[in-house]
């Protein structure tokens, strides 16, 4: 087990070295990137310039100028975040702060992750930031449901080799996602996620698989788009809100049990807030910036407009005792744990973003494999993932006759034959339970359909932790299930097979 140290001999020395002229501390994320472990993030130019307006890119790069002047000198956006790559770049071909660090995302929508589309995808936002590295590029996914994700860090780990990335990271990754993908040996430095006082789940399995595998979390919502201040304490909810962060965030409060909910933790946080004379704001994201795998957390800036760097500096001038951390835990029982793990807000119910349910944003999604009708059977439909098993054997991978949806004994293997798992049985599961969602949407059903799954384990001891992934997927749909220890599976470290029926409601 690693655990991320707070801070790095440069902020130390700063300041110890001018106690009025304090900076934020700072961290060492991946080898050869120290940033600041307060990182200021930059969606909000998205909503500034929701009216169709773009924000003037010489004057954000100003203001951006002010943040880094004070300390503040490592900046997330991504590709869909307005105009920020454009003034994020505007800043660093000016020369004048050498040291900023620029962080972005690259959200594309899921298809074929050939190397040519993933250069193309790289190379928009190393033109539109003006650099010949980014500092660390960080991967989002919509959907597992199709794999070309593996691809497409494939492909970002060879562009890191030829010096175009100096670091990978993940959003909105989920714990069993991340395990795939460190099991398949992408170097991967980060997964930003969201943490705050509302939001916990990052605290989970998440912080355990990233302090045993050394990946760092950057952690987003940690003042809950605003509601964690003293502006809320002992105030009535708002009727309505205007900027898309909010909106967001109302959500989650809703999902923690509502108002009541989060005015017992913003009153825990002001009673410790008055302890130590800083604002709620300092103590909700001094919470997260304590947690042992958090390496820094983002807080927006809404840039020309308003800033609390101020305020924010007071992070670094205190901690949380044990006796505040005991009353923030006793404000925690009047609240509901958010559903699912870190990530889930945008793949799964209740959906909670900005935008609300995504249902149809994913649905819109076209199907990984197309559905072919049975010659001479009506209501007969089934699909072929590729496996040159199929046509050599003579079966699908799926098959749909009226409601039914019977899907084959499934393994983890990817594309023209690849493993995906070698040596991890539940890497393995997560991995075939994907492909078998992926067999049933392309066949009209979902996941929420099925009514019975079979697991093949070629070693029993897996079963505890394979069961686990199964519920993962299944724990709220409960079908029925059988798993059973086989004498051996077809194919070299092949541990694990699965096969599933589903019946689709009218």
């Amino acid at each position: 087990m690693s655990t991320i140290p707070s801070t790095t001999a440069s902020s130390q020395d700063a300041n110890a070295l001018n106690p009025q002229k304090r900076i934020p501390d700072r961290t060492e994320l991946a080898s050869g990137l120290e940033i600041s472990r307060l990182v200021t993030g930059l969606w909000q130019v998205a909503d500034m310039e929701r009216g169709g307006t773009l924000l003037d890119p010489v004057k954000g790069a100003a203001d951006m100028a002010a943040y880094a002047q004070e300390g503040f000198d490592t900046f997330d956006m991504a590709d869909h975040y307005g105009s920020s790559e454009v003034i994020t770049g505007t800043l660093l071909a000016s020369g004048t702060h050498p040291g900023v660090r620029a962080f972005t995302k690259w959200c594309p929508p899921p298809g074929p992750m050939t190397a040519a589309v993933v250069r193309e995808g790289v190379q928009r936002s190393l033109d539109r930031m003006q650099t010949p590295c980014i500092d660390l590029l960080q991967f989002h996914w919509w959907t597992y449901e199709h794999p070309a994700y593996i691809d497409a860090l494939m492909e970002m780990a060879k562009l890191r080799e030829e010096g175009l990335i100096a670091h990978i990271g993940l959003a909105n990754f989920d714990t069993s996602h991340l395990r795939l993908l460190l099991n398949e040996g992408i170097p991967i430095a980060s997964n930003q996620v969201c943490m705050s006082l509302l939001d916990r789940r990052g605290t989970e399995e998440m912080s355990a698989l990233c302090l045993e595998r050394d990946v760092r979390l950057l952690t987003y919502g940690v003042l809950g788009g605003g509601f964690l201040s003293e502006r809320w304490v002992g105030a009535d909810a708002p009727s309505d809100v205007g900027d898309w962060s909010k909106m967001k965030y109302q959500r989650f409060i809703n999902a923690i049990g509502g108002w009541d909910a989060l005015q017992s933790v913003l009153k825990a946080a002001q009673q410790i807030a008055s302890k130590h004379g800083v604002s709620v704001s300092n103590v909700a994201t001094r919470w997260v910036l304590e947690q042992p795998a958090v390496a820094a957390v983002i807080v927006g800036a809404r840039l020309g407009e308003t800033e609390h760097r101020a305020d924010n500096l007071k992070l670094f001038a205190f901690s949380l005792d044990a006796q505040d951390h005991d009353m923030l835990k006793r404000a925690f029982r009047s609240t509901s744990r958010l559903p699912g793990d870190c990530g889930d807000e945008y793949r799964k119910p209740p959906f909670l973003t900005a935008s609300g349910d995504l249902s149809h944003h994913l649905d819109a999604l076209a199907p990984l494999w197309e559905r072919k009708p049975v010659p001479g059977r009506a209501k007969r439909w089934t699909i072929d993932s590729g496996s040159h098993w199929e046509p050599l054997a003579g079966y699908s991978r799926a098959v749909r006759v009226g409601d039914r949806i019977l899907v084959s004994g499934t393994t983890a293997t990817h594309g023209a034959g690849q493993l995906v798992g070698r040596g991890d049985a539940a890497v393995q599961a997560t991995y075939i339970l994907d492909k078998i969602a992926a067999s049933i949407k392309a066949l009209g059903g979902q996941m929420q359909d099925v009514v019975r799954t079979r697991i093949y384990l070629k070693n029993a001891s897996d079963c505890e932790k394979v069961s686990r992934v199964h519920g993962k997927y299944f724990g709220d749909v409960r079908p029925a299930n059988t798993l059973v220890e086989v004498a051996a599976l077809i194919g070299d470290g092949y541990l694990v097979e699965i096969e599933a029926e589903a019946v689709v409601d009218a």
